[in-house]
């Protein structure tokens, strides 16, 4: 009989739920993507519904639950940080005090409370430490027989950073570095102070980092400050933060923002206010930081645990500049990184670490002609023709329906080298943050103006973030400097030589957008201000239908790459059903969608009574 166990992650960020059978990966999701709320911390009632139906069974048929860390640990660095801090600290520890007293406290009772709702059934619940929750989630889903392990987010329990070494079915911890020293809360703390919100906009912060002035006197004296005063760095990639800079070990904010503008000369930038220079080179001088702290761990990884290959995991592993450059600095034979490394993933490496390591089961083979074992991280609900259907008839809305997939994706090719975006809703949804193909937004690469549309009128996002782009995994070597597959979008690239444009001599003395906007490349849409790209490769044998796409797109238009970008928009998670997916289309400027083999012309739509004005909405022009 089939043994399974539900991981589940809840009550910080980004929950989430993941099913094991005998130890492979059923189904996993983001609780976000049920409840549309975004990075929702809630108990994941229905991400966990949803895996138990995917395997079609009921809570009483688990093996075992189990929880991505440990409450009594975390209750236990909280009092010990308010102890060592005191008296500082005391309106937030009046704060936090009741909800830990009165809920956190008694975990195992409010899960028990949270699972009634799904069922009869009291399986054990099981409750690993977060960051071997991380390190579970980066190695047994790997290719590697033993690998080093490297998780650096912000906080576990107390674990910040830790180095391990997986073989087999066991994970060894050979090293870690305790809170409050922190790179995960370093870099959240320049996220912070940059204006952008904290476990959502370091993507912006890493976004905004290639319009610093590299090796600029600002660029050069903000990294000597952060090393001189914020951060005693040492030569094995350990750390000690000078903890009169910062607030958020007792406190209700990050840092102190009046030690911050003595120190920097700058003042905290409000949220949604202009970027100056200065922000730019703030946000470069941490981004290069962090690549040198991550590139000592990494050389004190392969030195403690003697292994060619590295898997990483933690939140500080979506950093994909830095795993970019990494990778090309040859510390390591191969590096992967679980797609779901943030706390997500937890709900994941919590189901491993109870099968490998409580469990004691062996690490079976990878599937036959597989790369990993997150087939392609397509761990979602997938929906039919029919739902497709009813999303049509319920809002009278016309689509034109395809019995042969060649002719859609020459059509769907075709629109998008006319510069038309496309909503492109397909097969199982992805897990983790990234839209793999499956619920994508795709715009023509070439378009020197498919940036600007996208985030303006597609996103309503800043216009200064770059998009990604999804390339067939046999031509990515002549598109960019990458010699390895990036299927999970998580390596940043430089875009082959041959493809870049001369760049105007005045380009680093330009105003932000007007940099933004001088064409780089062949591609401009997808290259960086430092010709740079976040590239995905698209697989056949994991994503056949995307990757047709794409592939009749090179045929038709002599160009094997596409622009990838989530199929959400601001402040809202990706869409997860074909009900959300119409929302969103009729809610934004894109100009046609196709769910499964059903393509919507917005031209041919009839007014949607649930449209809103997303402009006011999010207070953009």
């Amino acid at each position: 009989m089939a043994e399974y166990i539900l991981g589940l992650s809840a009550y910080y960020h980004d929950s989430a739920a993941a099913l094991l059978r005998d130890g492979a990966v059923v189904a996993a999701a983001h609780e976000e993507r049920f409840t549309r709320k975004k990075h929702d911390a809630s108990f994941p009632e229905q991400a966990a519904r949803y895996v138990l139906e995917e395997a079609g069974i009921g809570l009483s048929e688990l093996a075992a639950i189990a929880f991505y860390d440990k409450p009594y640990l975390k209750f236990e660095r909280l009092m010990e940080t308010y102890h060592g801090f005191a008296p500082r600290g005391l309106v937030s520890f009046l704060s936090a005090m009741p909800v830990w007293i009165k809920e956190k406290l008694f975990m195992k009772k409010m899960l028990r409370e949270e699972l009634a709702k799904l069922g009869q059934g009291k399986p054990r619940i099981l409750f690993p430490e977060h960051h071997l929750s991380h390190a579970a989630s980066a190695f047994y889903p790997s290719p590697f027989a033993s690998a080093a392990i490297l998780t650096i987010d912000g906080v576990g329990e107390w674990s910040t950073t830790t180095i391990g070494v997986g073989r087999g079915k066991d994970i060894t911890f050979l090293r870690e570095l305790d809170f409050p020293h922190s790179l995960g809360l370093l870099y959240s703390a320049f996220t912070y102070y940059c204006g952008f919100k904290v476990n959502s906009g370091e993507y912006k912060l890493m976004g905004l980092a290639p319009y610093g002035i590299a090796g600029s006197a600002r660029v050069e004296e903000d990294k000597a400050k952060i090393l001189d005063q914020l951060v005693d760095l040492r030569p094995d990639g350990s750390m000690l933060l000078n903890m009169a800079y910062f607030d958020y070990a007792t406190g209700l904010t990050m840092c102190r923002d009046a030690k911050w503008e003595a120190l920097f000369g700058l003042p905290r930038r409000a949220a949604e206010s202009g970027l100056a220079q200065e922000h730019m080179d703030m946000a470069l001088a941490i981004q290069e930081v962090t690549e040198e702290v991550v590139m000592r761990l990494a050389r004190t990884a392969r030195e403690l645990s003697g292994e060619k290959y590295l898997v990483m995991a933690g939140g500080v592993a979506l950093n994909c500049v830095a795993n970019g450059k990494l990778l090309r600095a040859g510390v390591f034979d191969d590096i992967w990184i679980q797609p779901a490394a943030g706390d997500a993933g937890g709900a994941l490496g919590a189901a491993l670490a109870a099968w490998h390591v409580r469990g004691g089961h062996e690490r079976a083979p990878l599937p036959e002609g597989a790369a990993d074992r997150m087939a392609g991280a397509y761990l979602g609900p997938e929906f039919t023709r029919r739902d497709a259907l009813r999303v049509a008839s319920r809002n009278e809305a016309p689509c034109a329906v395809y019995d042969d997939f060649e002719a859609l994706c020459a059509d769907v090719a075709d629109l998008i080298a006319d510069g038309k975006v496309v909503g492109w809703f397909q097969g199982r949804m992805e897990y983790g943050p990234r839209a793999l193909g499956g619920r994508s937004i795709l715009g023509d690469p070439r378009n020197p103006e498919m940036q600007k549309k996208l985030n303006l009128k597609i996103k309503y996002r800043e216009g200064f973030r770059p998009f990604a782009p999804s390339v067939l995994a046999e031509a990515a070597s002549t598109c960019f400097e990458l010699d390895r597959a990036s299927p999970y979008m998580l390596l940043v690239a430089p875009v082959a030589e041959k493809l870049r444009h001369e760049l105007p001599e005045n380009y680093w003395q330009m105003p932000m957008f007007e940099r933004l906007y001088v064409p780089r490349s062949e591609l401009p849409a997808i290259t960086h201000v430092d010709f740079s790209a976040r590239i995905q490769t698209v697989h056949k044998a994991t994503n056949p239908r995307y990757h047709r796409l794409i592939e009749t797109f090179h045929a038709r238009h002599g160009c094997p790459v596409i622009v990838n970008t989530s199929f959400n928009v601001r402040g809202e998670p990706i869409v997860c059903d074909p009900a959300d997916a119409y929302r969103c289309f009729m809610r934004t400027e894109m100009d046609f969608l196709v769910i499964g083999d059903c393509l919507f012309d917005k031209a041919a739509q009839p007014a949607y009574a649930d449209a809103g004005d997303w402009r006011e909405e999010y207070e953009l022009d």
